[in-house]
């Protein structure tokens, strides 16, 4: 490989989140983190040498972006999705989050219905509530080791409960799935039909694995493309998420003015300069990149796959056809959710994301981030072998 994905970085004493934080967050000091997803990979050079540029010209003042960017994240969409998006569908913010939120504002009011597909990124229902919205929940199926839809349930809670907007993640996070072109068409269909909102999560959307395919909602069907916001950043894809920066397409016109009117009553305006020409310099030079990265996760991915086959048999890896965030069926260890809890960090000394964070459906389940040098990877799941032999040896 041209890229050194075996650099173990000293990410420690840098007000990382990930590593510098156990205690606050009531971890031990000495736990090895593998749950907030941000990688342990420097991000490519050519967006470093891009960064350093303009930190030495010494002035930080507001920026806003040319055609130079708007042409990058065109080109990024274009060539690997075949998407041909607008300059003026573009609105950029400091965060796919803050996307969300800003649009659950913006499309509707409170008490208003908004569905989410659990077990499902933990945010989503916090911004549901935090906003005082009916939070819905139409339940992934989980049947021989794959997620699945539930499509009638979907339709017959849009009835009953008048869902305003539907919250898609895709690529999903944390189950892995990349949704077929059959099941969004499905969705989108059923969305029409009951005059539903879609947003579209799509920040994993370049982390696929081989022979899966990522397709855009909004480009499924012509009537999709009005009735859909789509979420995108080069955060996860190029470990640049403290960089603040954002891509939401709108291209409905009524829907984005609604959008941006929001934006203006959080009193949000221009973005983190340094996240601009981050996000530019990645669409423009990152690809190389990315494509040994993901190499690198199959490889992070079989490691577990042997491992869990030959000596943690009891603990099943729902195999993700996207992102480099890994679910693990742990029920088989037959431990409560405390128990669990109490297994992986005071005994294994992992931090991991708990299942049922994402949702009561997540109860048994355990999320780990696998976008880190496979060394410690592999020290991670040793670890988990002795948490867990330590754990029924007592």
């Amino acid at each position: 490989m041209t890229y050194n994905f075996d650099e173990i970085i000293d990410r420690k004493n840098t007000n990382s989140i990930k590593y510098d934080f156990a205690a606050e967050r009531g971890k031990p000091e000495d736990i090895l983190p593998l749950w907030v997803a941000d990688m342990d990979f420097r991000t490519p050079s050519p967006v470093i040498e891009a960064l350093v540029k303009a930190a030495q010209h010494g002035i930080f003042g507001y920026s806003d972006t040319k055609e130079e960017y708007f042409w990058s994240v065109y080109n990024w969409y274009n060539t690997r999705f075949n998407w041909s998006v607008k300059r003026e569908w573009l609105v950029k913010t400091p965060g796919v989050v803050y996307g969300i939120a800003t649009a659950i504002r913006a499309l509707t009011d409170e008490g208003d219905a908004v569905m989410i597909q659990q077990p499902v990124y933990y945010p989503f229902s916090d911004l549901i509530l935090a906003n005082q919205r009916k939070l819905i929940n139409n339940p992934l199926i989980y049947k021989n080791g794959k997620y699945y839809m539930d499509f009638e349930d979907f339709e017959e809670k849009i009835i009953k409960h008048k869902v305003k907007i539907f919250i898609l993640c895709s690529p999903h996070n944390p189950v892995g799935r990349v949704w077929t072109n059959e099941e969004l068409t499905r969705v989108g269909d059923l969305c029409i039909k009951h005059n539903v909102m879609v947003i579209s999560d799509e920040i994993h959307g370049d982390f696929t694995y081989k022979g899966i395919k990522h397709f855009v909602f909004a480009d499924l069907k012509p009537e999709y493309l009005n009735n859909s916001i789509i979420c995108t950043a080069p955060s996860k894809t190029f470990n640049l998420a403290g960089l603040q920066v954002s891509n939401i397409f709108i291209p409905n016109r009524d829907i984005r003015r609604k959008f941006k009117e929001e934006m203006k009553r959080t009193g949000y305006s221009q973005l983190n300069t340094l996240g601009l020409v981050a996000c530019q310099a990645a669409y423009e030079h990152g690809a190389p990149w990315l494509e040994e990265l993901k190499e690198y996760l199959e490889g992070n991915l079989e490691f577990i796959r042997n491992f869990l086959a030959e000596r943690l048999p009891q603990i099943k890896i729902v195999e993700p056809e996207g992102t480099y965030l890994v679910w693990l069926d742990c029920r088989a260890l037959n431990l409560s959710e405390e128990e669990l809890e109490d297994l992986i960090v005071n005994k294994a000394k992992l931090w991991l994301d708990g299942g049922t964070m994402f949702g009561r459906e997540g109860e048994g389940f355990q999320r780990i981030n696998i976008a880190c040098p496979r060394v410690i990877l592999e020290k991670a799941f040793l670890q988990l072998e002795e948490g867990i032999k330590s754990a029924f040896d007592n």
